[in-house]
C-alpha cells in the first residue's frame, strides 16, 4: 500500500511555482494576483482563506482578501465582484462559499468573469471542462488528478467509483475521470444518496473517489483488494480524549481499509493541501493568459 501524500506533493507544486514566479520577476513581468471575498464571519471559512493569502506568500503571489459583513447585501457583493472583474491588477478571485441567505450563490458564481474564476464554478469553465476544453478545473478535482499522475496510477480502462454527486468534487470527477487522456479513460460510476446496494457497487471498483462527507462511511468489506482509494471527505469528530475536542475524519475507515488498498490518501494530507496548490495553479494560468491577450 502507498500513500498519496498530499502535503508532499502541494509542497513540490509550491515550489514549480515559485520558481516561475522568479522567472516572471527576473524578466520584469508583473506576478500572479489572486483576491478572495469572504463574506460573513464564519470561523472555517476565515480559517481557508487565511490559508489560501499564506499559500500566495509563499509562492510570491500578490493576494487581497475582501472582507464583507454577513449583513451584505446580494446588490453590494455583485457590485464588488464587477470592480474585480475590471480590475487588471487582479489575475484571479475566488468567492468563498456558503454566503448568507439573503444572496443567491449561482447568482453570484454567474457574475465572475470566466478568465478570473480560478475556482472553475463559473458554467462557461464548466462546459468547457465536460467538452475536453482548455479551462480551469474546480481545485479539488485538478488536486485529485495531479495526485493519480504523481503517483502513476494507472486509470485507463478501469472502474471508478465516485460517492457524491456536488457540482465542486463528485460532478466533475464523473466527467475528469471519463475524459480521453490521464488521469481518466476510465468507466465511471456516480452515486449518491439515493443509490442502492452502493456497497455492492464499490466492491467492484477498481477507484473509489469518496465525496460524501459522512465519516467512516466507506469500511473494508466495501472495496476489493488492491483498490485505489481517495478520500475527499473533511468532518470535524468530537473526541474527548483528543486534546483540541475533535479528530478530523475522512469518509473512508482508513485504519481498515489501507490494508486492502493499493494507493490510499490520508485525512488530513491527502487531498486538503492538493486543492489550494491548484488554487495557485490556476491563478498561475490565468496570469499566463492574461499576458498572451
Amino acid at each position: 500500500m502507498k500513500i498519496l501524500d498530499g502535503k508532499k506533493i502541494s509542497n513540490d507544486i509550491k515550489n514549480e511555482i515559485a520558481a516561475e514566479v522568479d522567472k516572471m520577476k527576473a524578466n520584469g513581468e508583473k506576478v500572479p494576483h489572486l483576491a478572495a471575498i469572504i463574506v460573513g464571519d464564519d470561523g472555517a471559512s476565515l480559517t481557508y482563506v487565511g490559508s489560501k493569502v499564506k499559500a500566495c506568500e509563499r509562492v510570491g503571489f500578490e493576494s487581497t482578501m475582501v472582507r464583507m459583513p454577513h449583513t451584505t447585501s446580494e446588490l453590494e457583493l455583485l457590485k464588488k465582484i464587477k470592480e474585480l472583474n475590471e480590475d487588471d491588477a487582479i489575475d484571479g478571485f475566488i468567492i468563498q462559499l456558503p454566503l448568507p441567505p439573503q444572496i443567491d450563490t449561482q447568482k453570484v458564481l454567474l457574475t465572475v468573469d470566466p478568465s478570473k474564476d480560478v475556482d472553475g464554478f463559473h458554467p462557461e469553465n464548466f462546459g468547457k471542462m465536460a467538452l475536453d476544453m482548455s479551462t480551469f478545473i474546480p481545485a479539488t478535482p485538478f488536486g485529485i488528478l495531479e495526485l493519480l499522475q504523481r503517483y502513476d496510477v494507472d486509470t485507463k480502462g478501469k472502474h471508478t467509483v465516485v460517492i457524491g454527486r456536488s457540482h465542486i468534487v463528485g460532478r466533475p470527477m464523473s466527467i475528469l475521470m471519463s475524459r480521453r487522456g490521464w488521469p481518466g479513460n476510465s468507466t465511471v460510476t456516480l452515486t449518491h444518496s439515493n443509490t442502492k446496494n452502493i456497497a455492492q457497487i464499490t466492491t467492484q471498483a477498481d477507484i473509489i473517489i469518496s465525496a460524501l462527507g459522512v465519516p467512516n462511511f466507506l469500511k473494508a468489506e466495501m472495496v476489493k483488494d488492491d483498490a485505489v482509494i481517495i478520500d475527499v471527505g473533511i468532518t470535524r469528530v468530537e473526541d474527548a480524549n483528543h486534546p483540541k475536542g475533535y479528530v478530523i475524519t475522512g469518509d473512508v475507515d482508513f485504519e481498515n481499509v489501507s490494508k486492502k488498498a493499493s494507493f490510499i490518501t490520508p485525512v488530513p494530507g491527502g487531498v486538503g493541501p492538493m486543492t489550494i496548490a491548484m488554487l495557485l495553479k490556476n491563478t498561475l494560468l490565468a496570469r499566463e493568459q492574461r499576458r498572451g491577450n
